[in-house]
């Protein structure tokens, strides 16, 4: 009986003595962390897409407070989640230009020619890795949608096209529809740039003529009438490096001679659709 109560005693001793301790480490260990922490977190969409290059908006709000981020960095929430994240900071507001998805192929089920029937995985990474795909271009759109699954804004659907079409009015910019693609065919650009060579093929002239109708060909009529560096040839696709070159109306008559259509303006969703 002695031996009963001496453990009993002995244990309720060593928990007082533990449970002692433990509080005192807690208080000195502890790390105070910065109450604007959650403030900002408050003033986040909590749309947790990793837009902004954390795993969510509790790692941003962390980095921003630390210095380690931009109080513009969030593109879900725009310039108004910037300015309100700035005045919790207390440092002044830096506005960033809206960006959204663009993509850069118009490969449609019309315009693009097919090898075969594709029966597979339905996802564009796995028939990606089976023989390219099932479309004669291997630069091309796969349209099975990787894209419209990694979208958590509603902002990208596939349509009878068979290739996706951005809403750019819900594209917040997030860029998981760029990470998606195994193809890199989606890219984020501000939305007042809206002049686009809407290929990717590096093909030669005759190949991608026989792959795809609306495939750039490489005559370079889009190169003619632009100030250097406007409209730049490279490996038989033409690339606009100056979005300004819209305003050059010599340069747009050449433009608009373009035989697949392969390079255009998108002015707004609306244009953007009829265009296919």
């Amino acid at each position: 009986m002695n031996s009963l109560l001496i453990s009993i005693l002995t244990m309720g001793i060593l928990g007082a003595f533990f449970s002692y301790a433990l509080s005192i480490a807690q208080k000195k260990l502890k790390v105070e962390e910065d109450p604007r922490i959650d403030e900002v977190e408050e003033a986040l969409p909590n749309a947790n897409c990793g837009g902004c290059g954390y795993p969510g908006c509790r790692a941003f709000a962390e980095a921003v407070v630390a210095g380690k981020a931009e109080p513009n960095g969030c593109p879900v929430g725009g310039n108004e989640t910037a300015a309100a994240v700035s005045k919790i900071l207390g440092v002044e507001v830096v506005e960033k230009e809206r960006e959204v998805a663009v993509l850069m192929c118009r490969g449609t089920n019309e315009a693009a020619k097919r090898k075969a029937k594709y029966r597979g995985v339905d996802t564009c990474y796995g028939a990606a890795l089976v023989q390219q795909g099932d479309k004669f271009c291997t630069y091309g759109c796969l349209g099975l949608g990787d894209c419209v699954d990694a979208c958590d804004f509603d902002a990208i659907h596939i349509k009878e096209e068979g290739i996706p079409i951005i809403d750019r009015e819900k594209c917040t910019g997030c860029g998981q529809c760029v990470i998606a693609c195994p193809r890199d065919l989606l890219e984020l650009h501000p939305v007042s740039k809206t002049y686009f060579v809407y290929c990717k093929s590096h093909d030669d002239p005759k190949t991608s003529r026989k792959n795809c109708n609306n495939a750039c060909i490489a005559c370079s009529l889009c190169v003619r009438g632009v100030k250097e560096g406007e409209i730049v040839m490279d490996n038989f696709l033409a690339i606009v490096k100056d979005h300004s070159v819209v305003e050059n109306e010599e340069a747009m008559k050449w433009a608009a001679k373009c035989p697949t259509k392969a390079i255009g303006d998108l002015k707004n969703y609306d244009e953007y659709k009829d265009q296919f």
